[in-house]
């Protein structure tokens, strides 16, 4: 399947945005490949076409108010919520992306967004995507 990138303008890493001509959709396994990249501020978050098109790979995940990412998750019992959280632990450390993670008994809540924008960067698509892909 095409890379995402074959759409997007040579600073698109750096602003988050993609190119108008956005590209053929691509499957969550093919953005769970990309890595996630540090946003230092200064650029606009995603919003309108741009956000429609990452959230189309993630139907699973709810965009609140173009301003982050939502997904809840069940467990059979507090410890399997643990492992899973620990698991998301463990990417979001392997990527340098942090999600807001709260669990209690049988359930895992994460939000994700951009801290340095408050807002969504194609980085926190990433990031879904990888945790989308963890064993549950």
């Amino acid at each position: 399947m095409p890379s995402i990138s074959a759409g997007l303008k040579d600073d698109s890493i750096l602003t988050g945005r993609l190119d108008s001509a956005s590209p053929p959709a691509m499957s969550t396994s093919d953005l769970a490949k990309k890595s996630c990249v540090p946003c230092k501020g200064g650029v606009p978050p995603l919003k309108g076409k741009d956000l429609e098109a990452l959230a189309a790979q993630l139907p699973e995940w709810t965009v609140v108010e173009e301003h982050h990412l939502h997904r809840e998750y069940s467990f059979p019992n507090f410890a399997k919520a643990l492992q899973f959280v620990n698991r998301v632990g463990e990417v979001a450390e392997k990527e340098g992306h942090h999600p807001d993670i709260w669990f209690t008994w049988g359930k895992v809540k994460i939000d994700i967004l951009t801290h340095a924008i408050d807002g969504l960067t194609e980085s926190d698509f990433v990031l879904a995507a990888k945790i989308e892909e963890l064993p549950r």
